[in-house]
């Protein structure tokens, strides 16, 4: 009668085991192609056309500095790759017409710290 019960008992974990097995194949599998699945960096940031009118200004210490643009309605940076057009404008006002991508700063304890708008694909409209 024990005999009969233990086989029970270890056919049942056996096959709980085995379950358990294929759950440990499958879930990896599973969160691996999820993952894939995203975009990279938490999604692409969308970019609308804008035109941007203020005063060229440098600003950081080097090697990171940036060219930003001061206008009225906030600032805008310009692409690290763009920067080299608008070196010469400093403290000029002008007019740039490009893409503008806006990202959501968060600070370290997870509070909103505002946003930085970034233009890219720039062309110079006007010197004033």
């Amino acid at each position: 009668m024990k005999d009969h019960r233990v086989k029970a008992w270890l056919n049942s974990v056996t096959g709980l085991c085995m379950k358990n097995e294929k759950v440990l194949i499958i879930f990896p599998l599973l969160l691996f192609c999820f993952t894939m699945s995203l975009p990279a960096g938490g999604g692409r940031e969308k970019s609308t056309i804008v035109k941007v009118t203020g005063t060229v200004r440098l600003v950081g210490s080097s090697p990171v500095s940036e060219i930003v643009i001061s206008g009225e309605s906030g600032q805008w940076y310009i692409a690290r790759e763009e920067a080299h057009k608008f070196m010469d404008l400093q403290h000029q006002t002008i007019t740039v017409e490009g893409a503008e991508t806006v990202e959501k700063l968060t600070l370290a304890n997870g509070q909103p710290a505002g946003e930085r708008r970034t233009l890219k694909k720039t062309k110079l409209v006007s010197v004033k």
